[in-house]
């Protein structure tokens, strides 16, 4: 289906050089990257311009966008969120997502990556050991930095700070004007090789699904749409809140599949259960 067709990258962050090697191989295309689009329309780290949209929505518009730009059929986002993790409160997650759209057989196929391996933070420094110990813990200079006046203001902005001489010119000037500066970790993904992993990973997860092909049509993107609990507790056989069953729909045909028991476990441990462990 995709084999030797052109999918066009939609990234002025320089993501091909994780995902271009990777998706060539796998589905055989041509990967070009998109010179003219400014994917940071759709909003930026830095808060220049806001993202309105959630991010599923954000990572369609730059393929339907780009495609539209450069007159393509298949093209493939990612669109990257940073924050508290769902679970780990007091941790950092980076939740990476990723779509391949195809016009040709009115295709998307969605990945997506959630990971602590992230670097992301901020803090308003106003010594130079403060901005070192900042930069230290966040891997700078392998990693990139930012620097601003004030928190939440784009007024004397410098993104991209790569190394040492940058960062301490560019913190005393911050100084003499406003006394502090704050430091921040650059998200863009050519500044910051942890988010790049993370990228690659949603990537895999990517071409895992496309390989998955419907039993019915053969289409690719036969993937888990629901996922039901129920799994028995091996005590009392009282249902639990871990996964019983997945759901697998296609898009084309919408064929449907129910796996049972797809972590090969026909019983929970008592432990999650809320009868015997209330």
């Amino acid at each position: 289906m995709f084999k030797g067709r052109k999918l066009l990258i939609a990234t002025k962050h320089k993501k091909e050089n994780v995902l271009a090697p990777l998706l060539q191989e796998a589905l055989e295309v041509e990967c070009v990257v998109t010179e003219d689009f400014d994917t940071d329309t759709l909003g930026t780290f830095t808060g220049e311009t806001e993202r309105l949209a959630d991010p599923i929505t954000t990572v369609r518009s730059k393929c339907l966008q780009a495609m539209e730009l450069y007159d393509c059929d298949l093209a493939v986002a990612s669109e990257g969120s940073f924050g508290p993790h769902p679970t780990y409160f007091f941790q950092y997650a980076d939740e990476e997502i990723l779509v391949l759209i195809d016009k040709k057989n009115n295709l998307e196929i969605l990945a997506r990556e959630l990971s602590t391996e992230t670097n992301f933070g901020g803090e308003e420094v106003s010594s130079e050991e403060q901005l070192v110990s900042f930069a230290e813990q966040a891997l700078f200079p392998t990693h990139g930095l930012i620097l601003r006046g004030q928190q939440n203001s784009n007024a004397d902005i410098v993104k991209g700070i790569a190394d040492w001489d940058q960062l301490t010119t560019a913190f005393c000037q911050l100084l003499k004007k406003y006394k502090t500066a704050y430091v921040e970790t650059d998200m863009r993904a050519m500044y910051n090789p942890s988010r790049m992993r993370v990228i690659e990973k949603a990537a895999l997860k990517l071409v895992e699904k496309i390989n998955s092909k419907c039993a019915s049509c053969g289409a690719p993107g036969f993937s888990v749409t629901e996922a039901k609990p129920g799994l028995p507790c091996e005590w009392c056989s009282f249902p639990t809140q871990s996964t019983l069953s997945y759901t697998y729909k296609c898009q084309r045909c919408s064929f449907t599949k129910e796996e049972k028991y797809p972590h090969n476990k026909l019983a929970e441990d008592p432990m999650y259960c809320n009868l015997c462990n209330p």
